[in-house]
């Protein structure tokens, strides 16, 4: 279950709508206020996991943006659906158009919580803390590249279903290489591999993860659809995504 909290989804960060009047969600160093809901499919190793993924973000200024997300899951193995865990993330950005090509370099926070019953199939039982960095590079008007690294520490999980040799503390790097490709005016890709190593009672361990996600905007500045696929390589695991976004 770890590699959940480890999945370090394309941050689909964007502009204040009130400040532009063109909003283009397609870097994700622009920040924008917008509701987004993901009806998402997980298959994982024993279990398949389904349900609605509110993610709400809001813009206080071009430059400062928290996010606030909240799974709801089925586990078709334990029969049970509630609350997985809860993500809040902030991002800020500190410097914009640094060159003509390096167009702005953000810092950021990550936090999951334990707040899905590990018991039921749908949380991790510890906490995921990250922070690190992102820069953004644009070589052309088709194509930009956002790379980022963040350290990650790991609790040690708190379930007392979980055997002792798993209440362990972990942590380590993760890293994004997030590929922005626009096709045309209303259509752009995200390819985001999403490498994490993680450091266990002296013992490295690394996770490879991946994101493709297809986006079109419906109609300019209001709204926009996506489908995603997210596949971990490591263990044979993914997460197919459907997804809508409401501007404000």
């Amino acid at each position: 279950m770890i590699f959940l909290c480890l999945a370090l989804p394309t941050i689909s960060i964007a502009q204040d709508s009130t400040k532009s009047k063109n909003i283009d969600p397609s870097k994700p160093t622009n920040l924008y206020t917008q509701v987004n809901l993901n009806m998402e499919y997980q298959n994982r190793t024993g279990a398949d996991v389904w349900g609605p993924r509110i993610n709400v973000q809001k813009a206080f200024n071009p430059n400062n943006m928290a996010i606030v997300e909240v799974p709801f899951q089925f586990n078709t193995e334990t029969g049970k659906f509630g609350i997985s865990d809860l993500r809040v993330r902030y991002f800020n950005v500190l410097k914009r158009n640094i060159s003509k090509k390096f167009i702005a370099l953000a810092a950021f926070t990550d936090i999951t919580a334990p707040t899905g019953k590990y018991e039921n199939g749908l949380g991790t039982s510890n906490w995921s803390l990250a922070f690190g960095v992102i820069t953004g590079f644009t070589f052309s008007k088709r194509f930009s590249f956002f790379p980022g690294i963040s350290y990650i520490h790991l609790t040690k999980p708190t379930t007392e279903s979980i055997p002792d040799q798993f209440k362990t503390v972990s942590d380590g790097i993760g890293l994004q290489f997030n590929a922005s490709v626009i096709l045309n005016k209303s259509t752009f890709i995200f390819i985001n591999p999403i490498p994490s190593f993680l450091n266990t009672n002296g013992d490295w361990n690394s996770n490879w993860l991946a994101e493709f996600s297809f986006n079109k905007i419906i109609k300019p500045n209001k709204f926009k659809m996506n489908i995603s696929y997210n596949p971990n390589f490591s263990n044979g695991n993914y997460i197919l995504r459907l997804g809508a976004t409401v501007f404000l």
